[in-house]
């Protein structure tokens, strides 16, 4: 196999924060509906809130930082191992946060 991967990665921290919450319970909120109809209907009466996708849903995240690096096409069995040797020459490690996620990779 002849190439190149582009390998993008991501540390992996213990506090690191992931939830998810559906649009439904959203407008079950009253601080929420509240906010939404005096950001965007300021004065307007009588106003119901609701969506055509209730079943859509929000990501609450820890923004991380992404980090890029080279690898063959070859090596496609050992690339979170090659991310694990990348994030080590950078001195990415640090307490609480010593475990690599691939994110993408693509051909060049």
């Amino acid at each position: 196999m002849q190439g190149k991967l582009n390998v993008t990665y991501q540390l992996i921290c213990d506090n690191d924060t992931y939830k998810e919450i559906s649009l439904k319970e959203i407008l079950k909120n009253e601080k929420i509906i509240k906010i939404i109809k005096s950001e965007y209907a300021k004065g307007i009466r009588n106003l119901e809130l609701s969506s055509n996708n209730i079943e859509a849903h929000i990501l609450i995240s820890t923004e991380k930082e992404r980090y890029n690096f080279e690898a063959n096409k070859k090596d496609f069995a050992d690339l979170l191992e090659l991310a694990e040797e990348d994030a080590k020459k950078r001195k990415l490690f640090k307490k609480g946060c010593d475990a690599i996620e691939i994110v993408d990779f693509e051909t060049l």
